[in-house]
């Protein structure tokens, strides 16, 4: 089932059960995910449904960090809602070992032997990881078994 499709089944049982918050959210996700279908002008892979969702949650970190530094509690916890919501249609993240395996088998491709090939092993990691690996662990990982 593409994820628009599950987004919208979950928003008809939130309506059903009047979670407002949670309407607000799904719709967002959406309308966003409408958006970038009409910019597009052909329906969405999956990878590219994550990805807007993906874009989605980094919105509501930055949002949230900005809100933190001026103060506005209020915002920070309407957010952090929304984030948790969103971050709900993520596929699974990949843990720590199989995200050092993954790195280890990319630095064996591509023959990595210092910090200098960063730039040759993340955008593979990236993409073979499609979305379950975080890029911040990665590239620490990376780091460790390149210095």
């Amino acid at each position: 089932m593409p994820l628009v499709d599950k987004i919208q089944k979950d928003l008809y049982k939130a309506m059903k059960e009047r979670e407002k918050e949670r309407i607000n959210a799904l719709r967002n996700i959406i309308g966003t995910i409408k958006y970038r279908y009409i910019d597009k002008g052909a329906k969405l892979t999956e990878q590219e449904e994550i990805k807007v969702v993906q874009s989605l949650a980094k919105q509501r970190r930055e949002s949230i960090e900005i809100y933190k530094a001026a103060g506005r509690s209020d915002l920070v916890e309407t957010e952090t809602k929304e984030l948790s919501i969103i971050e709900e249609y993520f596929p699974q993240a990949m843990n720590e070992k199989e995200v050092r395996q993954l790195v280890r088998e990319i630095i064996e491709e591509t023959g990595a032997e210092s910090m200098s090939d960063l730039g040759k092993v993340m955008p593979p990691i990236m993409k073979k990881g499609r979305g379950r690996v975080d890029g911040k662990l990665a590239q620490e990982v990376v780091k460790e078994l390149l210095s």
